[in-house]
């Protein structure tokens, strides 16, 4: 079993896992519902891709749910009226 030859140093720990640190994600806008989403991939959010439907995504919301948001939306813009 091989063991160190030579003391590794505290500075060249650092200096090796200085590459360690996580990067930043890059995130582009989809072009259909303008959501963040990962450049190259299908949007979780409307499941389209380069302008496209490549995927059918069921709605997040129940339809007990969305007739509420609908409602609820509607007496808000009968209020701004």
């Amino acid at each position: 079993m091989g063991l160190p030859g030579h003391r590794r140093t505290s500075s060249h720990k650092r200096r090796r896992a200085s590459h360690f640190a996580l990067k930043r994600s890059n995130l582009s806008v989809c072009g259909h519902c303008h959501q963040p989403v990962v450049p190259h991939r299908v949007c979780a959010n409307c499941g389209y891709y380069r302008g496209r439907q490549v995927i059918k995504v069921k709605s997040k919301l129940s339809a007990k749910a969305r007739a509420k948001a609908s409602q609820a939306a509607s007496a808000a813009k009968d209020k701004k009226e």
